[in-house]
């Protein structure tokens, strides 16, 4: 029990890093690389909750998040970066460090809200749902503090990775449940690929803050 224990800790431990570093990053090319990471080690927790649970269903969890999120997410959002050369630095909306505190401030409201409010269940699944919500925070707090759309795109794809690291932590989860939100998530992926592809034809940019000027302007 004590190595389900380190090696589930571990794990989001190395999940929540990765979506802390996603706010210290501004160049596209490491926000992917740090996702991928996420992604990579989100399909490792899969396989080892699968195996410390007896679930079978999170073995094809972590081969679903193995395929889509490590492997064709990243793969897509490269070739983005490439085709519509994104390789500068993404504007945000604040100051890093401040966004950087704001983070460390939202996984301490995800601890004190996790863990006083479940004392009944068993630590290993109190302790990960602080941890998976407090991943879920920080890619919502990316989404807010980046303008670039890509970026955007992946705050979102690193709060889906906090949802199903919760998910995967509690016993009895149905898999059509875990398999119909990765399905959704590559639909709004491919969905929000064209929609980019429109705003750099019109625009011939990804920054979502010259959009913004446009709509101050209609008004």
């Amino acid at each position: 029990m004590s190595l389900t224990f380190s090696l589930a800790h571990l794990m989001g431990g190395v999940i929540l890093l990765a979506a802390f570093s996603l706010l210290s990053q501004r160049r596209l090319a490491a926000m992917i690389t740090l996702y991928q990471v996420q992604a990579l080690v989100l399909s490792a927790a899969a396989f080892w909750q699968g195996y410390a649970q007896g679930e079978a269903n999170l073995y094809l969890t972590g081969l679903i998040t193995l395929i889509i999120k490590a492997l064709i997410l990243p793969l897509s959002l490269r070739e983005i970066v490439l085709r519509f050369n994104l390789m500068r630095a993404v504007e945000t909306a604040m100051p890093v460090a401040v966004s950087m505190v704001l983070g460390v401030a939202l996984i301490g409201v995800a601890v004190l809200v996790v863990l006083p409010t479940t004392p009944g269940n068993i630590s290993l699944t109190r302790e990960d749902l602080a941890i998976a919500l407090s991943v879920v925070l920080l890619g919502l707090l990316m989404m807010t503090t980046r303008r670039g759309a890509l970026a955007q795109i992946i705050g979102f794809l690193s709060t889906e990775n906090g949802l199903v690291l919760a998910a995967i932590g509690m016993p009895g989860m149905p898999f059509v449940a875990e398999f119909s939100v990765a399905l959704l998530v590559l639909l709004a992926f491919l969905v929000v690929g064209v929609f980019l592809f429109r705003i750099r034809e019109h625009f011939d940019s990804l920054d979502l803050s010259g959009l913004e000027q446009i709509e101050r302007r209609g008004r």
